[in-house]
């Protein structure tokens, strides 16, 4: 169909003719639908006038508004809390988790820094003298790190955890031991003397050297003091212990060291000790009882003989434990040191992470490149700082995404007709996207929705890609209105044409990006909450703001203005007359759709005034029957405005018009027209498409099968750094978690004690759970307090045999027998709280085991209190703590015999070690396993949970696929709802649900192929695939439904319409998506970029191959169909020339005549609906 320039000027003397009266019939079934559409257009028709009336106002305004929410991005906040990020909302475990800091507060009791040294040679032995010299000179190194910070000097020995300081009453030697006492490392160096080097504490003795670890013999030390003070009950602290020599009695790695103690096993012989042999079952600290590190805490990759005994290792591991900001806080509040610096809790975090920092870096940097070892550090700091760089936005990378997308949009909507060129609009749609984009993440901050990763460096990228594919819809529409639209409603003409599909993808992907919100981890919640607010700010730029920059482009466009530079007139704006139908004497076009064939003679010149081109047409016509093949002649008949049947003469005047080159008349939608819909819709090829994609269907439904779940933290930290290297060595070598086995209130311990030991016991049978050695207790705090109850027990009864302690006396008897004695007697009545007669008819652990329940409490306060070592290596964290009380033996009043009760317990715990976790099955088997056992617990009467951070972080598996696919199955739902309340046709919206399900199949199954995991993430992206997909699919949809004709002729008009807008918006989300492959870290280039990427080309093949395909053989049937009504006085034209019908032609014509013959389709239409747009009508029978 011929169609004259929308701007061009008709002769002074041209009459539009009369409107045919042919009605337009309905199909009975599709009245409401239609009429119901045509009220949302008429509604979109009066929006988009509007707009266009006031587009300056609207323009300032819109800018005005988006301009003030995108200043609330100066209140976001960056969460990089792993806890706040992935423990899901309201779930078991957060529950439990707000149980546990409800009870014990925001911090762990310690934060580990580990160093991982391994042969740089893979696979290399590292259980040789050499070796651990090596893990001795960087673990030195890193031990005497020292930091300045407030005017003060910060070490290891000030900042370092230390498990159960006892108290002295003695001054001192309490002062000594304070400086003393060692810093809990847990490393294979403890094995041998060299272990003492680590530790940095010192103390002063007169008549002494200074007393250090490598020469502290505690039995001597207490030999030579006990002259001086009473140190009897210090001397059974460290007796039950198991002290002993300390390190002092370990042999020398290095036997010539001249500092190595005359006490060392191998100090005589000189020889290296058997390396192997001395790791084997792991090590001790300075306490053998209560310091044991396990082999497996200490040695990766180990490999034993038939006998089991340790032949080899590959790793060795030490760990170095801090206090946390809180007890460092705490630990110096109101110490002399730090009296003068104000000194509080955020000042102590700056101190450990200062110290930790420069711990990773000097360790690193302690062996030369060339050594035989390779140190791998890593520090709690070291995983904030990744967090916190990976939740930076990459200014750089935005910057170059949007400057691409503005090149891309320019160039794409340039034009060599200045009249037709939108290269501005096209900027200015880019920026608008942007700002609207700012705009949401400002409204998202002001409503409290924190930042994140996802937040920061995917988001922008991917809303831009989004956004913009409805402005070069808008754009392709607006340029294509029809050409008799009056100038003042050519944007309410653009919106009701393309308004609908704009609200339909918007409102979907809005929908999808909530429906996400059900997937209950944080981080991925407030991500798509983001992303359905920053979608909706687009919709509304895009509906209100963009419309009115395509208003005053209009303008520009009318005034002859050059496009981007709109201050220029254009040189080569030309004028055409337009040709329209015209009654011919009595002499009417039949009416239909008839094929004219058009000898056109021209004449031009050129206005000396304007400096334009004017072109006066006068037609010459004949008509000619239609063509026998419908498609044929609507898709393969020229079509283009009337300037493209102009031509100028050859001659020796020179040419005053500007001829377009030849590749400035391909665009897209003449491809989809001429080259893509004719070859799409051949049976051959429908057949070909069907097959293919039911090929990669059931590819699809294989590679879902090999989707595995899990997010390793090694998939987050970018390759090739130091901090991968160490996850990589310890996912591989030390896969050890600690987890704990918490009891809370609402039961009574004191009568629960069998079940409190079945449940440990059950727990310790998990597979995996990494047991103790044989030789070892259970560390639990009731093994540690049963035992230390039967220790007095049995000091009392030797106490007593012998006569040391009596009835009314017990100062001649032991320490632990006078804490007996104490214990003994008590009755837990506060109107007899004593009971003498008790010391012989009761025992403080009966024959079963279990502790009196009368005396429960009592006896906790009295072990807290005077086995701090026990308690520390029980890590029970008692709430409410029980009361301090100190013991005097030689306190006989009345006080000192009463022991205050400690208050029933709220909180404890049992410390456990998780082994053997390398896969994500690995870790729901383990946790199935923990929350059987406390439910077992919880029949029992104890009420229990799991702790730990792989209850955390991978509990979110056990339900992570019932999740998805409810989540899958509500989207799809309401996107058929939604379409089919805004398509107003179940068929088709039961087409696009269709294609949308493959969609999202065939991305599970292509994550199967490229090895990507499901977790949180990718199924955030699978559910929004639905709402994006709706981009590609409802607008050729929607053209196919508003068309008329067979099947295969909707098809192919609904491709030539939306080809081009879609492949724009799918570039353009391609080249948002382009600066993710920049980012540094590959989780973004493997989870968002690759992922994104496939579901972009994913859905423009379905949208561009597959949907046409369905609807061109399982379409419904057209919601409008035009039947015109043949006129009596249709008449053949009289004494035809050339067998054409002729309009009068001027008898002369200037030089400059040219003749061109072109073939065009001529369409009468009948008067629409009011306020609707049909597309033009089709001669094909439905």
């Amino acid at each position: 169909m011929v169609r004259p320039l929308s701007l061009g000027e008709l002769p002074p003397n041209y009459t539009p003719p009369a409107r045919s009266a042919a009605p337009q019939i309905l199909a009975g079934s599709l009245q409401a639908p239609v009429w119901l559409r045509t009220y949302f257009q008429g509604l979109l028709f009066s929006l988009g006038c509007r707009v266009q009336r006031h587009c300056g106002k609207v323009l300032f305004l819109g800018l005005v508004a988006f301009g003030a929410l995108a200043l609330g991005l100066r209140v976001a906040v960056i969460e990089t809390d792993p806890e706040q990020l992935w423990v899901e909302v309201d779930s078991q475990v957060s529950q439990e988790l707000h149980y546990t800091k409800e009870k014990l507060g925001e911090e762990a009791a310690y934060t580990s820094q580990m160093l991982i040294q391994t042969a740089s040679q893979e696979g290399g032995n590292v259980l040789t003298p050499e070796a651990l010299g090596l893990h001795l000179q960087a673990a030195l190194t890193a031990s005497k790190v020292q930091v300045s910070l407030y005017g003060k000097s910060w070490d290891l020995n000030k900042i370092c955890y230390k498990s159960g300081v006892p108290l002295i009453e003695n001054g001192m030697i309490e002062r000594m031991i304070e400086k003393l006492f060692p810093c809990v490392i847990l490393t294979p160096l403890d094995c041998f003397w060299e272990g003492a080097k680590l530790q940095g504490g010192s103390a002063y003795l007169p008549g002494r050297p200074d007393i250090q670890w490598t020469n502290l013999d505690p039995q001597q030390l207490l030999e030579e003091l006990g002259p001086f003070a009473s140190l009897e009950g210090f001397r059974e602290l460290l007796e039950k212990a198991q002290v002993g020599q300390a390190y002092v009695g370990r042999p020398c790695l290095d036997p010539d060291d001249q500092h190595c103690p005359p006490s060392a096993p191998n100090h005589r012989s000189r020889q290296a000790p058997n390396v192997a042999q001395e790791l084997s079952g792991g090590c001790h600290g300075f306490s053998h009882k209560f310091m044991h590190w396990q082999e497996e805490l200490l040695l990766g990759g180990t490999a034993r003989d038939l006998q089991g005994q340790l032949l080899r290792a590959e790793a060795l591991q030490s760990t170095f434990l801090l206090m946390s900001p809180r007890q460092l806080y705490e630990h110096f509040r109101g110490d002399y040191q730090t009296h003068d610096i104000g000194w509080s809790e955020e000042q102590a975090s700056t101190v450990l992470q200062s110290w930790q920092r420069r711990f990773v870096q000097l360790a690193q940097e302690a062996l030369p490149a060339n050594a035989s070892q390779k140190i791998h550090a890593f520090s709690s700091t070291s995983l904030d700082d990744i967090l916190h760089e990976f939740s930076e936005v990459s200014a750089a990378r935005v910057v170059g995404g949007y400057l691409l997308m503005l090149a891309y949009a320019c160039v794409t909507m340039l034009r060599w007709d200045c009249a037709q060129s939108q290269g501005a609009v096209g900027l200015a749609g880019v920026l608008l996207v942007a700002l609207a984009v700012a705009s949401g993440l400002g409204l998202c901050a002001l409503l409290g929705i924190t930042f994140n990763a996802a937040t920061t460096q995917v988001l922008p990228f991917l809303a831009l890609g989004i956004g913009v594919d409805d402005i070069f819809l808008l754009a392709h529409a607006f340029t294509k209105a029809p050409p008799n639209t009056p100038l003042p409603e050519r944007m309410g003409e653009c919106l009701r044409r393309t308004g609908t599909s704009v609200a339909l993808t918007s409102i979907n992907n809005m929908v999808a990006f909530f429906m996400a919100v059900l997937v209950p981890i944080p981080a991925l919640r407030a991500f798509s909450l983001q992303a359905a607010i920053v979608v909706g700010c687009n919709f509304a730029a895009v509906m209100l703001v963009f419309p009115a920059i395509l208003s005053l482009d209009l303008r520009r466009r009318h005034r002859q203005r050059l496009d981007v530079l709109c201050c220029f007139s254009s040189p080569c704006s030309a004028q055409v007359i337009q040709i329209l139908p015209q009654e011919l004497g009595d002499r009417r076009v039949p009416v239909g759709v008839a094929h004219l064939t058009a000898t056109v003679q021209a004449f031009t010149h050129c206005e000396t005034s304007s400096q334009h081109v004017v072109t006066i047409l006068p037609p010459q016509t004949h008509l000619m029957s239609p063509s026998s093949d419908p498609l044929s002649s609507e898709l393969c008949s020229p079509v283009g405005s009337t300037r493209d049947l102009l031509g100028q003469e050859e001659g020796t005047r020179p040419k005053a018009a500007c001829e377009p080159l030849l590749c400035a008349q391909w665009t897209l939608a003449h491809f989809a027209r001429y080259q893509f819909a004719p070859l799409l819709l051949q049976t051959q090829t429908k057949a070909l498409v069907l097959v293919s994609f039911g090929a990669l269907l059931g590819l699809s439904l294989y590679g879902a099968t090999l989707v595995q779940d899990g997010l390793a933290l090694t998939d987050v930290v970018p390759r090739g750094t130091k901090e991968h290297a160490f996850l990589s060595a310890q996912l591989k070598y030390f896969s050890l978690y600690e987890v704990a086995l918490v009891t809370q209130g609402g039961f009574d311990y004191a009568h629960s004690q069998r079940a409190l030991f079945d449940l440990h016991q059950r727990f310790s049978t998990l597979k995996s759970v990494l047991p103790p050695p044989a030789t070892q207790a259970p560390r639990t705090w009731l093994h540690y307090y049963r035992s230390w109850l039967q220790g007095i027990q049995a000091a009392f009864d030797q106490d007593w045999a012998s006569g040391r302690i009596t009835r009314y006396s017990y100062r001649n008897g032991s320490e632990d027998g006078a804490l007996a004695y104490k214990l003994l007697i008590q009755t837990g009545n506060s109107q007899e709280p004593l009971d003498f007669n008790q010391l012989t008819t009761r025992k403080l652990v009966d024959e079963e085991g279990l502790i009196p329940p009368e005396l429960f409490y009592m006896g906790l306060t009295v072990w807290v209190s005077s086995d701090p070592l026990g308690l520390a290596a029980s890590q029970a964290n008692f709430y409410p703590p029980p009361p301090e009380w100190l013991h005097d033996k030689y306190d006989t009043t009345g006080e000192n015999l009463r022991i205050p009760a400690a208050q029933p317990l709220e909180f404890a715990q049992f410390p456990f070690l998780l082994h053997g976790l390398q896969k994500t099955a690995d870790f729901v088997e383990a946790i199935q396993g923990a929350r059987a056992a406390c439910m077992e617990a919880g029949q029992a009467g104890v009420h229990a949970y799991p702790s730990g951070s792989p209850f955390l972080f991978w509990e979110q598996y056990l339900g992570l696929r019932r999740c998805f696919l409810l989540a899958v199955c509500i989207l799809l739902v309401c996107t058929f709802l939604v379409c089919a309340l805004l398509l107003l046709n179940p068929w088709t919206a039961g087409l696009i649900v269709l294609v949308l399900a493959m969609m999202t199949v065939e991305l599970f199954g292509i994550m199967g192929f490229l090895g990507i995991k499901l977790s949180a993430i990718p199924v955030v992206i699978l559910v929004a695939s639905i709402g994006i997909g709706v981009e590609f699919t409802v607008h050729v949809a929607l053209g196919f439904l508003t068309t008329q004709g067979s099947r295969n002729l909707r098809a192919a008009r609904a491709l030539e319409q939306t080809f081009a807008p879609v492949t724009d918006g799918a570039v353009s989300t391609l080249l948002g998506l382009l600066m993710l492959a920049g980012s540094n870290f590959d989780f973004i280039i493997r989870y968002f970029f690759v992922v994104l990427t496939v579901l972009t080309l994913l859905g423009l093949l379905h949208g561009l191959l597959l949907l046409p395909v369905l609807l061109s053989i399982l379409g419904p049937p057209p919601q409008v169909v035009q039947v015109y009504k043949e006129s009596p006085q249709v008449l053949s034209p009289a004494a035809p020339q050339a067998g054409g019908l002729r309009w009068g032609m001027p008898p002369t014509l200037p030089q400059s005549f040219a003749r061109v013959t072109t073939s065009m389709t001529v369409a009468l239409h009948p008067p629409p609906l009011p306020g609707a747009y049909v597309h033009p009508a089709s001669d094909e029978p439905t």
